[in-house]
């Protein structure tokens, strides 16, 4: 049985070896590799060698597997790491959870005590050039 620690521990693991490799990746098609630490230079070389066995996306599963068990070690996961994929219930693509729309709220009727009278623009216009007017002959 998986505890809920090593649960959210293989979760964070998970998240972080896709994120990293998607990043480590991208700098390596920019030519900057060199400047990646050591470890991302050994996980990338792992990377190329099993570019040679297998296909691009079963090759980068395989790497991002290796990264999270080697995560999962390092931020304190007991035993092996479990298979994150086969927990999680929604389906995930390239790391980007699926939009759900909230419920729609409800919304109480409105009664004649919750809605406000509204003067109309025209009556308030014409009482302010009423006001202008009156102070208009009265200062003369």
């Amino acid at each position: 049985m998986i505890k809920a620690a090593d649960m959210m521990i293989a979760r964070r693991a998970d998240t972080k070896a896709r994120a990293d490799f998607a990043t480590w990746k991208m700098m390596a098609k920019l030519n900057g590799a060199s400047a990646l630490p050591a470890e991302a230079q050994a996980f990338l070389a792992s990377y190329q060698a099993l570019l040679k066995e297998m296909p691009e996306a079963d090759a980068t599963d395989a790497t991002i597997q290796l990264m999270y068990k080697a995560y999962f070690a390092e931020m304190g996961g007991k035993g092996t790491a479990p298979d994150v994929r086969a927990q999680i219930s929604e389906p995930v693509t390239d790391n980007v959870t699926a939009f759900r729309r909230p419920a729609p709220q409800k919304t109480k009727p409105k009664t004649a005590a919750d809605t406000k009278p509204k003067l109309p623009v025209a009556l308030i216009f014409a009482c302010l050039v009423v006001i202008y007017v009156g102070f208009h002959y009265y200062w003369r």
